[in-house]
């Protein structure tokens, strides 16, 4: 392989491994958060138990986000040098509000909040959790304002003297309709991830330490499973909403997604599509009129194909080939379904095994240990349906990917990167789960004996 398509491997990896992290962080922030307000509200110490034993998983998942998240802007300059120059007069004003703003206002009340136990009170105490909450989610909004511009540029002009993009309305680019529609979404999906991974670990509890702690860990289930069911909720809201707006500014990602080659009104949605090896669809399972209402609101609207915007295409930015992965971009959408709705079931079954008191039965051990990974795959199919499926573009209509890798670098030193980042990755992935699996084994921490034992600093350890 040459130097961009090692370049694209590298930034995929370490991207959809970054991002593992990210849906934990905001949802737990979140979660955490509240589990310290009923305690502060209600004042039943189950409460701050979980507080602590949740806030110690998210305190690990934190740290594990940040140490992976640097790596991404490393790799800007480093295998795409001509992308961040075209890009870097808009990219720079998000990402400086981002690193100087939302993420130094998550990491400073984030450590104020670990060290303030014993000193401060308890309502600025629950302030500081709640700040550093809403902080990972503006954070996250920003990153994806600046993504969002990739996918529909708005706010900016090209100036084909200098060669690059510039900025001209900062507020275009940071209230641009696809962030609009893709923030909602993203934060749903992200409080599914939160929801399982809380009641993952409350099941797992009840089931193989049935003698401990069953209160506080029951109804952990219960608040993981509700806001994993209304995530899911929110996903499929958001995602309609979501759906229209790629079929207005992205028709190529639409068609693709759908493995539609040819205009269709109405167009029917495929649940399952099969090719032969001539490319000609050989089996599928469609419901009519579905994909026609879904990308225009009307059951029998016109869905433009891929051979139609092909053509479209070549007359408007030149020869090229201007369709992405259909394979990718058509399976990726379905597992992220897929996964999505297998962990919202799993979500229903529990809460109706836990109802009056009883337990999950045979299978239940293995299910809590699966199900947070179910959410955690539909987010990275998801993440790999919205960036294959803008190919060629790294930035819609503006610059093709080819065009943004480093030109001074070789196959050998992105190839050498390459294998580093994935060992690395490896190894931390490795002590993620070591520390999780230590900190979960050793369950809440115990009852305190005085306030002043409650309120000591936060720690990994008891």
């Amino acid at each position: 392989m040459d130097a961009l398509d090692l370049a694209r491997w590298q930034f995929a990896i370490t991207t959809v491994y970054h991002f593992l992290f990210v849906p934990l962080t905001i949802s737990l922030a979140f979660i955490v958060a509240g589990f310290q307000t009923a305690w502060y509200r209600s004042g039943d110490e189950k409460y701050l138990r979980l507080t602590r034993f949740y806030g110690q998983l998210f305190l690990i998942n934190f740290a594990m986000g940040v140490v992976t998240g640097i790596v991404q802007e490393f790799q800007f300059g480093m295998n795409w040098s001509d992308y961040s120059r075209f890009v870097g007069d808009i990219f720079g004003a998000p990402l400086a509000i981002e690193g100087l703003l939302a993420f130094f206002l998550e990491s400073t009340f984030l450590g104020v909040w670990i060290f303030g136990w014993d000193k401060l009170s308890k309502k600025v105490h629950l302030a500081t959790i709640w700040i550093t909450a809403i902080a990972t989610a503006l954070s996250a909004y920003i990153i994806l304002a600046a993504n969002a511009w990739m996918q529909h540029p708005v706010g900016s002009a090209v100036n084909e003297v200098a060669g690059r993009a510039e900025l001209k309305d900062f507020f275009a680019v940071v209230l641009n309709p696809t962030v609009l529609s893709a923030f909602p979404h993203v934060i749903a999906g992200v409080f599914m991830t939160g929801g399982a991974f809380v009641l993952g670990i409350a099941v797992w509890r009840l089931l193989r330490r049935p003698a401990e702690d069953q209160a506080p860990f029951r109804t952990a289930a219960k608040v993981g499973a509700t806001v994993l069911l209304v995530g899911s909720v929110f996903v499929l809201l958001s995602g309609d909403v979501l759906g229209k707006s790629v079929a207005a500014d992205q028709p190529m990602k639409l068609a693709a997604s759908e493995g539609l080659y040819q205009t269709e009104q109405p167009a029917s949605l495929s649940l399952v599509t099969f090719w032969g090896p001539d490319g000609k669809e050989a089996f599928s399972i469609k419901v009519p009129n579905l994909l026609s209402f879904l990308a225009t609101g009307d059951p029998n609207g016109k869905v433009v194909g891929i051979d139609d915007l092909q053509a479209q295409y070549a007359a408007t930015y030149g020869i090229g080939d201007y369709a992405p992965s259909v394979p990718v971009t058509f399976w990726s959408f379905r597992f992220m379904i897929g996964a999505g709705f297998l962990a919202a079931l799993a979500a229903l079954w529990f809460l109706w095994r836990l109802r009056n008191g009883g337990l999950p039965g045979r299978g239940g051990v293995a299910i809590a240990i699966l199900l947070p990974f179910l959410p955690l795959a539909a987010n990275s199919f998801a993440w790999i349906f919205t960036e294959m499926g803008r190919q060629p573009w790294i930035v819609f209509g503006q610059q093709l990917t080819s065009a943004g890798v480093s030109p001074g670098v070789s196959s050998w030193e992105v190839a050498i990167t390459l294998v580093g980042f994935t060992l690395l990755y490896g190894g931390l992935a490795v002590v993620e789960m070591g520390l999780l699996r230590k900190q979960i084994r050793a369950g809440l921490p115990p009852v305190a004996a005085s306030d002043e034992a409650a309120d000591r600093p936060m720690t990994f350890g008891y």
